[in-house]
């Protein structure tokens, strides 16, 4: 069975990707930067975080890969700063010890088999150098107010998730993952993303209303017949009052992880 992605490609997927910066969503590395270093960003989606890292490492080199044709070529378009390709991550066009830092964002928890990611990963990056990963734990998500739609709608997600034998609480699985792959040092933290703020709010749950009725997750939530348009619609509405609510709080918890070689 091939990798599925339970999100898709949906505007409402790449509304939250192009959100996503260097500060926001990999604080965790910054440190080990410094210009000249050569990074592989993998599973880069539309960009954003390759662009800040090739910023941030020049005159470096900075690749990012993704399976996706699609948002490689949207990354190339907006963001020429940086190098994009299409590429596996399970095999990677690269030689051993390619690069100095070896990064992914939310890739882990996508995969069906996260250890032969990493050790590809580890495969491609330079004694001295470091593999760092970040991916959120669905499980630990909280919000406020409460709501059964939304408690609905997290377990939905994590059943089409599941079905795809993916792993939507990845964030609490990197350490033994990455100590399966092989990696001797390894360096653990944690992290949120936060919406609470009128802005932050209408955002966040918009564009989960969308993604809930529009996506790849949708479909496939219809198709195996976990959900149905009609349920699928008041999962969207459940996102919208959230957003509305003036005491509405969303936290995203994310585990971190920096393998030193």
């Amino acid at each position: 069975m091939a990798d599925t992605y339970t999100h898709g490609h949906h505007e409402s997927v790449l509304r939250s990707h192009r959100w996503r910066t260097a500060e926001n969503s990999a604080a965790h590395l910054l440190p080990h930067l410094r210009p000249g270093l050569d990074v592989l960003d993998v599973g880069c989606g539309p960009g954003t975080i390759t662009a800040d890292l090739a910023r941030l490492v020049a005159p470096g080199r900075v690749l990012g890969v993704d399976n996706a044709p699609e948002p490689v070529a949207r990354a190339r378009a907006e963001h020429p700063g940086a190098e994009f390709a299409v590429a596996d991550v399970y095999a990677l066009p690269h030689p051993d010890d390619s690069f100095d830092v070896v990064h992914a964002h939310q890739v882990l928890q996508h995969l069906t088999d996260p250890v032969a990611a990493l050790r590809e990963m580890r495969r491609v990056c330079r004694p001295g150098g470091v593999v760092a990963v970040r991916d959120a734990d669905y499980g630990g998500m909280r919000w406020w107010p409460e709501h059964p739609g939304l408690d609905r709608w997290l377990e939905l997600y994590r059943q089409v998730a599941r079905g795809n034998r993916a792993f939507p609480d990845a964030g609490r699985m990197l350490k033994p993952w990455a100590r399966a792959a092989g990696f001797a040092e390894v360096r653990c933290s944690a992290s949120t993303w936060c919406f609470a703020d009128d802005e932050e709010r209408a955002w966040w749950g918009g564009l989960w209303a969308d993604r809930v009725r529009r996506s790849a997750l949708a479909e496939q939530a219809v198709a195996r017949g976990l959900s149905d348009p009609a349920e699928l619609d008041r999962l969207a509405a459940a996102w919208r009052t959230w957003a509305e609510d003036p005491d509405g709080w969303f936290a995203v918890p994310h585990g971190e992880l920096r393998c030193h070689l």
